[in-house]
């Protein structure tokens, strides 16, 4: 039998989700005999084609608190429109509580350009190329938080075409339009 070396591993065969432990916080309640330790973990969960979800899960060891928010995050999954599989389709912000993010789609061989908690969603979603900034809070739970709330008001053009009455064909020509002047304004 093989040897499991990553969890990551394991998890991804078992059934097509990979998790990232974001942050672990430990807190102590003092007793008549001591100090009782507990822990609290942050996941995210995705399947590297665009569904993603976060969990917290608390309990007194370690690895019974990432399993619980491993659960937890694979309860509340959401689906986000990848443009060619590797980017947004259209730059958003997001914010929860003092924890406001921008992401900004990129150009293909830019990489993952985001702080640790934000770069944990994009790996678990299966984005390859996207530009994020943490404009308040360095919380890793609000920033996970207003990271969601980004993605999950991304919209792809043909649900955007659909609302407003008009041929998906005709809003990527007038994308394609507006790409090409802001080129042509460039070179000037």
């Amino acid at each position: 039998m093989a040897p499991r070396n990553d969890r990551n591993d394991r998890e991804d065969r078992d059934d097509g989700f990979v998790d990232k432990l974001v942050h672990i916080n430990r807190v102590a309640k003092v007793v008549k005999g001591g100090r009782r330790f507990g822990f609290a973990a942050l996941v995210v969960v995705g399947d590297l084609k665009g569904r993603v979800g976060f969990g917290h899960g608390k309990a007194r060891e370690v690895p019974e608190a990432i399993r619980k928010a491993t659960e937890a995050a694979k309860r509340d999954l959401i689906f986000v429109p990848l443009r060619d599989g590797r980017t947004l389709h259209h730059d958003v912000s997001g914010r929860h509580g003092a924890g406001k993010v921008l992401l900004r789609t990129a150009e293909a061989g830019t990489g993952i350009i985001a702080g640790g908690p934000m770069r944990a969603v994009f790996e678990a979603v299966g984005m390859h190329d996207v530009v994020a900034k943490s404009l308040g809070s360095s919380n890793p739970y609000n920033m996970v938080r207003a990271t969601f709330d980004a993605l999950k008001v991304s919209a792809h053009p043909k649900d955007v075409a659909a609302r407003r009455g008009i041929k998906y064909s005709t809003l990527q020509s007038r994308r394609a339009n507006v790409v090409g002047a802001a080129a042509a304004a460039e070179e000037a």
